[in-house]
């Protein structure tokens, strides 16, 4: 089987846009999902609903792959899972290294969705002589101090940091100096790294963060939807008149909250 150092997925020189890539892996989930089922064909508005899209911006997804559907009779499941498998790049072995063997390093080596997406779990690497030789997920952890010659003798293709904060740069610089140009990055921090090399970063902190917003939104908007709902008296209409800002009668109190939601963006 080909290994990802080799062979590198071809959507950016074809002119797929980030966006579309990024939608990709929802769309192949809700049609494996559906191949599970032995379903045969897919509508755009039902694949669309499944993928949490418009069915407009599937069609148009769609059409960067080459691939419009028939009217009448929709997608074809098992060929779609084929073709954005292969734009993807799963239909080849990508061996994976995962840094940092803590409670999450551990958790993710032992995720059995990577082997049927396509990645291998080549080397698990951790800085603690104490871990070295322990196996995990069945793979003995290796030192840190191993890293470089792993990847090479792996032929790893992607790196995935799950260290401390303080740690994460480091261990990214190592990465890319041996040749790894796409990390993962689960460390609570952002990583500086060279052209030509792709980071994606899961901060789940973040999202909870922004859970937390939402959530504080709905119970304010709760609260004054009970206060304006319980024993309100009716009250005569008030007469229009002119203000300046920040004089008597301002309506200061419509102003939102400052700030904005923060962005979870690839580092």
């Amino acid at each position: 089987m080909a290994t990802g150092r080799t062979h590198r997925p071809a959507t950016r020189s074809r002119g797929i846009p980030e966006a579309t890539v990024a939608r990709l892996p929802l769309y192949l989930r809700a049609l494996t999902a559906l191949s599970e089922r032995s379903v045969p064909t897919v509508s755009s508005e039902e694949l669309a609903t499944a993928a949490g899209v418009n069915s407009a911006k599937l069609r148009k997804d769609f059409s960067y792959l080459g691939s419009y559907g028939t009217r009448g009779v929709g997608y074809d499941v098992e060929y779609l899972v084929y073709q954005i498998s292969r734009e993807l790049g799963l239909t080849q072995d990508w061996p994976v290294v995962i840094v940092g063997i803590g409670n999450l390093g551990a958790a993710l080596a032992n995720y059995g969705g990577f082997a049927s997406r396509g990645f291998r779990v080549a080397a698990l690497i951790d800085a603690d002589p104490a871990m070295a030789g322990k196996p995990v997920a069945g793979i003995p952890v290796q030192h840190t101090d191993e890293l470089e010659k792993i990847i090479e003798d792996n032929g790893v293709s992607i790196g995935v940091i799950a260290t401390p904060a303080g740690a994460a740069q480091q261990v990214c610089d190592r990465l890319v100096a041996a040749g790894i140009t796409s990390i993962l990055n689960f460390a609570p921090t952002v990583l500086s790294v060279p052209d030509g090399v792709d980071v994606r970063k899961v901060d789940l902190s973040i999202e909870l963060q922004i859970l937390a917003f939402h959530e504080q939104r709905k119970a304010g908007e709760e609260s004054t939807g009970h206060e304006e709902g319980a024993g309100a008296v009716p009250q005569a209409p008030v007469a229009p008149h002119r203000t300046t800002a920040g004089g008597p009668g301002a309506d200061s109190g419509r102003q939102g909250p400052d700030g904005d939601v923060p962005a979870v963006m690839p580092a």
